[in-house]
């Protein structure tokens, strides 16, 4: 079934169309960006239960951006009716007219063109199986209650089972001098979170669960409570790992945050424009291994991060940063491709209308590559499997890179002893660590349990993967 588009937004679209002509009348660019998004979350563990409206996805605004051929502005707004059209245009007005006054002294401007878009008309919506706002609050919980339920009847060291989920929908209208674009979209993410104890020793293991989609992600949190139950309580015998460079392999969700840590960050190109990504001097350099293609794109995979168009009326793509080794492109909102005279490539996001558009990841993962997992481990002569990432931290100035991972998996001999290691620090120069690359699985999975934020705030919704690789890894 098709994500239905929002009512609110139909109703106000002659409205915008009028308002758009007003500020065309004006300005040589001008453009509107309607949103109606609504989310719910949901959270039960062994002592307590809750739903409620998710703050950051839930949102009901317009922004309208305009520019006078030296400056832009932007204003957003919650309210417009027939009434207030020439007032908004006022505010505009006097934002445009400020730029001059509110320059700090010793800066000098940025020399921006008008965007040229082509016309463009268009209208999709995402599919999904199960709507989650249909199938209702006491359902969910039911269910969630259910699986908690089952993980804690596992073993009495579980000393809790958290499980959660969450979704988002949402409608956005884009409106230019050429352009009217609307999309509907939903996706949902769920999470199962364990924990147990033995003694004085406490250990977690979470695993998460997303789709471009609706309540179906439930039934995969089911099919897992057993696997995850079991790692948690093999954690609990787990020691301290010994320093040093490892042959390893990651696992997909590893490989995912290396992905969007090590070189997602660094290649998205406002940091470009600010001089604080050191990627730019290297685009058409080798900066990983012949195996590694990597993507990032809203269209490059179906995952939580998918949409037909960016906020800033930008098609969605499916871009190439990395092709066999070599650094092609970066992502970009058009704001930062105007500047450096690139094509936009459908990455300026917004956490909300609220908010300033940033170039953001999407779908960023790696290509997969020829081999199978029993081929890579059977490769190994020490080293550890990878899996389970907790977080991570990067230097897109310095290409430093620094994650933490809960599992490292003993491997002697080509073969996994079962003795586990954990907490691990993942740390290195990205370039070392990607160019090492020597093997990849076919099998290439992403995963979008998370947010990303630009710096400590501005969150939206990635995804990131990619297949079983093997590299030499500096582990602590």
């Amino acid at each position: 079934m098709k994500v239905q588009g929002s009512l609110f937004i139909q109703e106000k679209k002659a409205l915008l169309k009028k308002l758009l002509d007003k500020l065309l009348a004006q300005y040589p660019y001008a453009s509107i960006l309607a949103e109606d998004a609504k989310s719910r979350s949901y959270n039960v563990s062994r002592k307590n239960m809750s739903v409620g409206e998710g703050v950051r996805g839930t949102s009901r605004g317009f922004v309208v951006k305009v520019s006078d051929g030296r400056h832009y502005a932007e204003y957003s707004f919650n309210q417009i009716s027939a009434d207030n059209l020439d007032n908004i245009c006022a505010r505009i007005r006097e934002l445009v007219e400020s730029s001059d006054k509110i320059m700090p002294g010793g800066l000098c401007e940025s020399e921006y063109q008008v965007p040229i878009q082509e016309e463009t008309v268009f209208s999709g919506s995402t599919d999904y199986e199960i709507d989650p706002e249909t199938l209702g609050d006491d359902a969910i919980l039911e269910h969630l209650t259910a699986v908690k339920e089952k993980g804690l009847a596992v073993s009495e060291k579980i000393l809790d089972c958290q499980v959660t989920c969450g979704y988002q929908k949402y409608t956005k209208l884009f409106l230019s001098g050429g352009r009217v674009m609307e999309q509907s979209v939903m996706w949902m993410t769920g999470r199962m979170h364990f924990i147990a104890a033995k003694g004085e020793e406490i250990k977690s293991y979470f695993k998460s669960y997303s789709n471009l989609g609706g309540a179906e992600v439930l039934s995969q949190i089911d099919a897992d409570i057993a696997d995850c139950a079991k790692v948690v309580l093999e954690l609990l015998e787990s020691e301290p790992i010994i320093p040093g460079e490892y042959d390893c392999i990651c696992s997909p969700e590893v490989t995912g945050m290396i992905v969007h840590e090590a070189f997602g960050h660094g290649v998205e190109m406002d940091m470009f424009v600010k001089k604080r990504a050191l990627a730019e001097q290297y685009v058409g350099e080798r900066v990983a291994s012949d195996l590694v293609t990597m993507h990032d794109g809203a269209s490059a995979a179906s995952e939580v991060a998918t949409y037909f168009f960016d906020d800033e009326g930008t098609m969605a793509h499916d871009t190439t940063v990395i092709e066999k080794g070599i650094l092609k492109s970066g992502i970009s909102d058009l704001q930062s491709a105007l500047i450096l005279q690139t094509e936009p490539t459908g990455n300026g996001r917004r956490e909300s209308f609220r908010r300033k558009a940033y170039t953001r990841m999407t779908n960023t993962f790696f290509e997969g590559g020829t081999d199978t997992v029993e081929e890579m481990i059977a490769s190994v002569k020490y080293g550890f499997l990878l899996e389970n990432p907790q977080n991570g931290m990067e230097d897109p100035k310095n290409w430093g890179i620094q994650c933490m991972v809960n599992i490292a998996r003993e491997i002697r001999d080509g073969k996994l002893t079962g003795k586990i290691f954990s907490p691990i620090v993942l740390t290195g120069y990205v370039p070392d660590l990607l160019k090492s690359i020597s093997m990849m699985s076919e099998q290439v999975l992403l995963g979008g349990g998370g947010m990303c934020g630009k710096g400590y705030k501005e969150l939206v919704k990635v995804s990131d993967g990619g297949p079983y690789i093997k590299a030499k890894i500096r582990l602590g």
